[in-house]
């Protein structure tokens, strides 16, 4: 049976590192906050805030929410919108849900973030920060939270050969590149490549982030291998949230493997509360 590599944990230990800083902060009269940009009121974006919002009500990070009706959403508007919370010293990080409605500009929108409050890399000067290693802007939350699980757990990265199965700017190709800084090499492959299975064998972890439910199955691993499933896709046959990992036959055949739910998702908001943190600190650097 394999180790679950739970999030819970992983969250739980991402904060009490941050709740100190926080408090720091607060004493150098530095609140960190979080300013969440929403159009409209899609569930998933409310699921996401809800969680979000608890995690800094958690750690005493401030949160407001600026809701933005969709049917009278414009790019000028959203563009307005992005550039006063540039303009506001006392937010720190500014997260937006994305997509954006059709006939919004959505690149547009993004560049008008400065990179210096864009906690969850949606411009193009944090892709920058996430290609060359540097402190430009924030990584990708999740990628970031796959990271953080795998070194929770005590999972060599240095010198292990990793396949990444999923190539988005969101995940596949930022942790990608954050698993090579980590001295990992890395094999990307995606729902096109030849003879996937064999990829992913070979390798010594496995992240999967195609965005397709159960693309990694029994046949696709071997034993002593760790799997992290990033995926979320809802299995309406069997009424549940499932992965992108066919957890019931992969789970008997590998060293570890993260559950969905329970597994990266929870460790998400812990990341984007570090990252609002990490931003309001450097604002005193």
């Amino acid at each position: 049976m394999a180790e679950l590599l739970l999030g819970l944990p992983v969250a739980k230990a991402i904060n009490e590192r941050l709740l100190p800083r926080v408090e720091a902060l607060r004493a150098a009269g530095a609140a960190p906050r979080l300013a969440i940009v929403r159009v409209g009121a899609r569930e998933d974006d409310l699921s996401y805030e809800r969680g979000a919002l608890k995690r800094c009500s958690s750690l005493g990070i401030e949160a407001e929410v600026h809701e933005v009706d969709a049917a009278s959403a414009t790019t000028e508007t959203l563009v307005e919108a992005i550039e006063g919370l540039n303009a506001r010293a006392d937010v720190h990080g500014v997260l937006m849900f994305r997509p954006l409605p059709r006939g919004i500009d959505e690149a547009a929108v993004c560049d008008a973030l400065d990179p210096a409050k864009d906690v969850d890399c949606l411009t193009r000067g944090s892709l920058y920060g996430v290609l060359a290693n540097k402190p430009c802007g924030f990584a990708p939350c999740t990628a970031e939270a796959v990271i953080e699980l795998l070194d929770h757990y005590g999972v060599e990265l240095d010198g292990a050969n990793v396949c990444v199965v999923g190539r988005s700017l969101v995940i596949g190709k930022p942790v990608s590149l954050m698993l090579q800084a980590r001295n990992a090499t890395v094999t990307m492959c995606h729902t096109h490549t030849r003879d996937l299975a064999a990829a992913c064998r070979a390798a010594d972890v496995v992240v999967a982030a195609a965005g397709h439910a159960r693309t990694i199955g029994a046949d696709a691993v071997r034993s002593g291998q760790v799997i992290v499933d990033v995926g979320i896709n809802w299995d309406a046959a069997a009424g549940k949230l499932v992965g992108d990992v066919d957890f019931e036959s992969v789970e008997p055949e590998v060293a570890a493997v993260t559950p969905v739910p329970r597994g990266v998702g929870s460790v998400t908001t812990a990341v984007l509360a570090k990252h609002v943190v990490e931003a309001a600190e450097r604002t005193l650097a």
